[in-house]
């Protein structure tokens, strides 16, 4: 009976492997031929939005919420094409996306943190500002600055440094991507600080219970800045392998959505939305999950158009087994 109970336990807990699997073995019947590349390119893919998931995910967990990391995405990139055009350095363009990534995120977490005001109304002001700010500043910044284009930053293939800073974003070591290597280090980091640290322990404890977090001596003001912070260096991070990748950012679409896929990586891979439970090693799955649902909708040959609409329904039934699952296991746990 404890077997049982455990392997139910575990079976709850790990969902996430057996959604992707799930999914993953449609693709395999679907595509034509199942190539490794094919596999590998999964990784590649799901790179930027699983790591910009992540910080969706500690957000997530606190019990609050983040919709500007699409819009941040995209201004970021932006700023660090200029940047990279501006010095030709790759190790400036990353702290450049760090550095500029905490400062996003810390305007989102003072006034999550400390002003109190609703995360939801407070990042959905800083989604519109930050994408404006985009499409705004691409029109008004010299276009040498702006690798010669228009409407689009564009890194300029002049630069010495161009073919290493695209060869490191569309690279592979032994067959694995360079982006997905990064996106299982990231993971891999993220999964410690939040299962063996003590400030992984308090960000559960508040999305737990806030009242009782504060009372047992957790700031919880600090800890909640702390987690858009990280938030917002994660989004510098996908800013940067994002343009590493494309050698480009377009300020009208770079990052478009990639608010509710976060938010769906996140939910897919057994986050609440009510805080306080959830793994970060589900995100990485529930990232893979919603990238290889495109590839099957590719190979299904649909209407790109219905995308949006399938993964959406797919997001309502994950959280309606989520809202169901607790239930099930009180009507037939004992």
């Amino acid at each position: 009976m404890q077997k049982k109970n455990s392997f139910t336990r575990a079976l709850s807990q790990y969902s996430f492997v057996l959604v992707f699997i799930a999914i993953f073995i449609v693709y395999a019947i679907t595509s034509n031929g199942l190539t490794w590349n094919g596999v590998m390119n999964i990784f590649r893919h799901s790179a930027v939005i699983g790591i910009i998931a992540i910080g969706m995910g500690m957000v997530c967990i606190t019990g609050e919420i983040d919709l500007s990391v699409g819009s941040m995405l995209a201004l970021i990139s932006g700023f660090a094409v200029v940047i990279y055009n501006m010095t030709g350095s790759i190790v400036l363009t990353l702290l450049f996306c760090l550095g500029f990534g905490a400062v996003c995120g810390l305007i989102n977490g003072v006034l999550v943190g400390y002003v109190r005001m609703p995360a939801f109304i407070v990042t959905l002001a800083t989604m519109l500002i930050y994408r404006s700010f985009a499409q705004y500043f691409c029109q008004r910044i010299p276009k040498d600055l702006l690798g010669g284009g228009s409407s689009v930053y564009r890194m300029s293939n002049s630069i010495e440094s161009y073919q290493t800073f695209y060869n490191f974003g569309n690279g592979k070591i032994a067959t694995v991507p360079i982006v997905g290597l990064i996106l299982i280090l990231v993971v891999v980091i993220f999964t410690y600080v939040t299962t063996s640290t003590k400030f992984g322990k308090k960000v559960y404890a508040i999305g737990s219970n806030e009242k009782g977090a504060s009372m047992i001596g957790i700031n919880v003001n600090l800890m909640k800045m702390t987690v858009f912070i990280i938030t917002g260096c994660l989004v510098g991070i996908g800013a940067f392998l994002w343009i590493a990748m494309n050698a480009s950012s377009d300020p009208a679409t770079t990052g478009k959505s990639n608010e509710m896929y976060a938010i769906a990586s996140a939910v897919l891979g057994g986050i609440s939305m009510s805080g306080g439970r959830g793994k970060i090693l589900g995100i990485l799955f529930g990232a893979m999950s919603y990238t290889v649902i495109d590839k099957i909708i590719v190979a299904l040959k649909m209407d790109s158009l219905i995308n949006d609409a399938i993964k959406g329904i797919i997001l309502l039934v994950v959280i309606l087994i989520q809202l169901a699952g607790p239930k099930l296991k009180e009507k037939f746990g004992h």
